[in-house]
């Protein structure tokens, strides 16, 4: 089974990835260049963030070791550590 990369991630795959990272939303806010209230809501799903702060997002926790997995006919989208 071939997994894809992705280019925008969902809120689920972004508590999941901070899980594994285990970091807190401030410190994934200040990595990411945003305001933690972007953070909270993305992750609650409050409101549309832009397509920008989400793409900041996925970057910061792309840096920190994490590698999103697109959705396929098996699975829904996932989230994995790099090797």
């Amino acid at each position: 089974m071939s997994t894809r990369i992705i280019y925008s991630i969902t809120a689920g795959q972004c508590r999941a990835a901070r899980a594994l990272l285990d970091i807190t939303q401030p410190a994934l806010a200040e990595v990411a260049g945003l305001g933690l209230s972007t953070i909270v809501d993305f992750e609650k799903s409050r409101r549309d963030v832009s397509r920008d702060a989400v793409h900041e997002i996925q970057k910061a926790l792309e840096g920190a070791g994490v590698q999103f997995v697109a959705r396929n006919d098996i699975a829904g989208p996932g989230v994995r550590l790099r090797k």
